[in-house]
């Protein structure tokens, strides 16, 4: 099962609740109490976000943390690619070489396709569109599973 680690499911709760008010500064205790997540959790998750580029961080007493881009310019392969690391099904898909199997195996080719349209369908949903009701996203997936086949 292809399944995201309890950090990244969180780091997106965080970016989604930002992304609803990217002009708006919020700090890390602000964050965790409106997201009911840690604030050691919350503030390790903005610290990867702002390194990624995708959050800015300001200092001082009316400091905080907003969207370094507006929300519909962040997708989510790169928030995934921030909290994560490179993305890949398998070993070979991330690096050539990594999996002592690859030279007898044969299968990086199609993991490569595989990940591939994985990650263009994860680079087709914005942050912006991750804020809208079900209903919004569902249609816009609807339109670009139509526009693949």
């Amino acid at each position: 099962m292809l399944r995201l680690s309890k950090l990244t499911d969180y780091g997106m709760i965080v970016i989604t609740d930002l992304a609803r008010a990217p002009d708006t500064l919020r700090n890390a205790a602000e964050l965790a109490g409106r997201t009911r997540i840690s604030q050691p959790t919350v503030s390790k998750l903005l610290k990867r976000l702002t390194r990624a580029g995708l959050v800015t961080s300001e200092r001082g007493a009316h400091g905080g943390y907003r969207l370094a881009l507006a929300p519909g310019d962040i997708d989510m392969a790169q928030v995934i690619a921030a909290l994560e690391g490179p993305m890949g099904l398998t070993e070979c898909t991330v690096d050539e070489g990594r999996c002592s199997l690859e030279p007898v195996c044969g299968l990086r080719d199609n993991w490569q396709i595989i990940n591939t349209a994985i990650r263009q369908a994860l680079e087709d949903i914005s942050l912006e569109q991750m804020t809208s009701p079900l209903p919004a996203l569902k249609l816009r997936m609807q339109q670009s599973t139509r526009k693949t086949l």
